[in-house]
Formats: structure tokens, sequence, C-alpha cells
């Protein structure tokens, strides 16, 4: 066995496919010898810490420098303002989370105006004549 504490002879070692020594059936797996090269067998894509986004690696590349080479150089940090859909009612200020826009003027409305009686839609003529 090739582990500095182990040195078990073994008559049928397992030969690791990364770092290429023969190892005995207790050190055999990635895990237990601390294969320098295991990164090369990790297929999981790392996620950004910063916006969250998964940030895909070269196979044999450390998942490390992905993520590095990403937060420094192309990494759109996800601090932007969450409320950005403005009510398009006179007079309100309120801005909502998602868009809710009306099917008749195609506005976009807060929650409290969002239906066409509520904001006075000037869209198609037959939804004022329906609600009188």
């Amino acid at each position: 066995c090739s582990e500095s504490a182990c040195r078990q002879l073994d008559f049928l070692p397992f030969t690791c496919n990364l770092c290429k020594k023969e190892f005995c059936v207790d050190h055999h797996k990635y895990d237990a010898h601390n294969c320098s090269e295991s990164y090369q067998a990790d297929v999981r894509v790392p996620i950004c810490p910063l916006c969250n986004q998964p940030v895909p690696s070269k196979r044999g590349q450390p998942p490390d420098l992905a993520v590095n080479d990403h937060m420094e150089n192309n990494c759109k940090n996800k601090n932007k303002k969450i409320y950005t859909n403005k009510c398009s009612a006179v007079g309100c200020k309120t801005k909502e989370m998602i868009p809710v826009s009306c099917d008749s003027c195609k506005q976009n409305f807060c929650l409290r105006h969002r239906h066409a009686i509520d904001h006075d839609c000037k869209g198609h003529s037959t939804v004022r004549d329906r609600t009188l």
C-alpha cells in the first residue's frame, strides 16, 4: 500500500486511476488516501457564492480556479434592487417584486391597482362598458 501510515503488503492491490499509486482495500478510495488528483473525478458544478450562478470548469481543472476566475472577471453580483416594477397608476408610488401588467392597456401596476376598474383603464372600451 502506498499510504505512508499503512504500508500493508497486498497481493491484489488497487491502483488509483487518478494518481496511479497502488493501495490496499482500506485505502483504495480517493478520500481514504487523500488523493491529490480527486478533483478530476468530481463532476459537480460549483456555485458562485456572490451571484449564486453555476460556474462550469474544464475537466481536470480544480473548480476553485474556475470560481476565482468567474468572481474576478464576469461575476454579476445579485445586489440588484428587487422591487423595480413601479405602479403606473396616477399618484401611486408602490413598487412590486414581480411585474403585474394589465391585459388591456399593457401597463404595469401594483396589486392594489391591477384590475382595470382600479386604475381607470384606457385600454379596450369593452372592459369599461362591462363594469358599468
